[in-house]
């Protein structure tokens, strides 16, 4: 319940603040849980930026790599522990299956992207990041790692997709994170990823075969509970949930529709 406009506020409030950046696909949020926007050719690509140490890198990490999409890791990090500089670490953006780990330099040897794109993409998406990190410093949160989506029209290279939203994004709070760190204790985070933990732990990773777990009511009424205080936490203001009718839905878009024509 209200993920959807969980997720679309939250998404709407960050491509306006970082408008400045570069070009986003958004034209319009006329809707708790819709948005209008431009509709770009993509990039078959996710451009995911880590600041720390986590999830997936430190998977890898722990079992010994120290290479990731081609970026070298430095030895000696634990888990969370920040990066020297934000890295960048691309997966492809399958149309059926699960994403995979590329390099730049395959992305440009596969023709995802061009040498002159792929440079003006990572630029976007370290000062995306960075304008986060900002963001998220204000409201008492760490920016941990996130993706972002690009897409052409014509020769110009537009930000697509939500950004900086628990689907997409993992935070920590700063308050007490430097002692986390050193009695080497689980962060508190915001994001989805303790949805992901619950479905591991019953036995669901996606794969052929396996069954989605029941949620209970009490379980459900908590992620929604969650999404809300992350939304609150990085927005910086009380989350007021909006039910409309599919009526008042349609009216609201088509008049927007109608002013952007």
């Amino acid at each position: 319940p209200f993920k959807g406009q969980v997720l679309n506020q939250i998404a709407a409030y960050m491509l306006k603040a970082t408008s400045d950046i570069c070009p986003n696909w958004l034209l319009d949020t006329p809707a708790p849980n819709v948005a209008i926007g431009k509709k770009c050719t993509p990039f078959k690509i996710e451009m995911v930026v880590r600041g720390n140490l986590v999830g997936h890198a430190w998977r890898t990490y722990q079992a010994g790599g120290r290479v990731l999409c081609g970026v070298a890791l430095p030895d000696g990090l634990n888990e969370n522990d920040y990066f020297p500089t934000p890295i960048i670490t691309p997966s492809t953006k399958a149309s059926e299956g699960h994403d995979e780990d590329i390099s730049k330099e395959n992305i440009i040897a596969q023709d995802l992207a061009t040498a002159e794109d792929w440079a003006i993409l990572e630029k976007y998406a370290l000062a995306l990041f960075q304008r986060g990190k900002e963001i998220a410093a204000k409201q008492g949160l760490i920016l941990v790692d996130t993706k972002y989506e690009f897409g052409k029209i014509g020769d110009t290279i537009y930000l697509m997709d939500e950004i900086h939203t628990p689907d997409s994004s993992r935070y920590f709070y700063v308050d007490g994170f430097e002692e986390r760190q050193i009695k080497k204790e689980k962060q508190k985070q915001l994001s989805k990823e303790f949805v992901r933990e619950w479905l591991i732990e019953n036995n669901f990773m996606g794969k052929e075969g396996q069954t989605v777990p029941h949620m209970s009511e009490e379980w459900i009424d908590t992620i929604s509970k969650r999404y809300i205080e992350l939304y609150e936490q990085v927005i910086g203001e009380k989350f007021n949930p909006e039910k409309l009718s599919d009526e008042a839905t349609y009216n609201l878009v088509a008049a927007s529709l109608a002013k952007l024509n």
